[in-house]
């Protein structure tokens, strides 16, 4: 989750000095970004939907609506 933050806070900071160079950022429109954020939860609607009517198990877990999180405890061996 740190570095979500971390990508926010470069994010904001990058906002603010273009808006003091008075300089007009590169990213997409508001409107494209919703539709992106409409794209990622969509992806998600079947996984959750099938969770949600699935019979109650331990072993039954719903993947992170943002894919699989960064972690500093990395299972995986080099």
């Amino acid at each position: 989750m740190k570095i979500y933050l971390v990508s926010l806070a470069c994010g904001l900071l990058v906002g603010i000095i273009y808006s003091l160079l008075h300089v007009r950022s590169p990213a997409p429109p508001v409107v494209a970004l919703i539709g992106l954020l409409g794209i990622l939860l969509g992806e998600q609607a079947v996984p959750v939907y099938r969770w949600l009517t699935a019979e109650a198990s331990p072993k039954h877990s719903l993947n992170h609506v943002f894919g699989e999180l960064p972690s500093a405890h990395d299972k995986r061996t080099s």
